[in-house]
């Protein structure tokens, strides 16, 4: 498993024995990093912004790409207390899954709004989300 997550690398790798099925993490919180480390083309990000869909998806494919994992996770948010829009308010979060088993690949994209104005309790909510969408897709 692969994930562009902090926490969520963190806390997989807070259990023992995660070494044996987790591989990499990449932190690609800028969007310099998202186009360099991610291979996200930059017009996608021009044209929908880093906090959307495309993006989310567009990191997730790459991830795989680069690793080769089986299972790979993307996030990307605004955690705030700034960046916020009446489009994209503070707590707009966008995550990709990416599953392939065989020749079978599996691809699901998820937008959640968590109504909080605390960065961290931003973070620890869609860290709890995407865990709990791992343990459904791992099932």
């Amino acid at each position: 498993e692969s994930c562009t997550g902090g926490l969520v690398s963190s806390s997989i790798t807070s259990i023992a024995g995660s070494s044996n099925f987790f591989d990499s993490a990449i932190i690609s919180y800028s969007n310099k990093a998202k186009i360099e480390l991610l291979g996200v083309n930059k017009n996608l990000i021009l044209k929908y912004g880093a906090v959307s869909k495309e993006v989310a998806l567009s990191m997730v494919k790459n991830l795989h790409r680069l690793t080769k994992s089986h299972i790979c996770v993307s996030i990307t948010g605004i955690a705030g207390p700034d960046g916020g829009t009446k489009k994209k308010p503070i707590g707009t979060v966008y995550f990709s899954i990416y599953k392939k088993i065989g020749k079978y690949i599996e691809i699901n994209n998820y937008k959640e709004h968590f109504n909080y104005k605390n960065r961290i309790t931003i973070q620890k909510k869609s860290n709890e989300f995407v865990i709990q969408k791992l343990i459904s897709v791992i099932d």
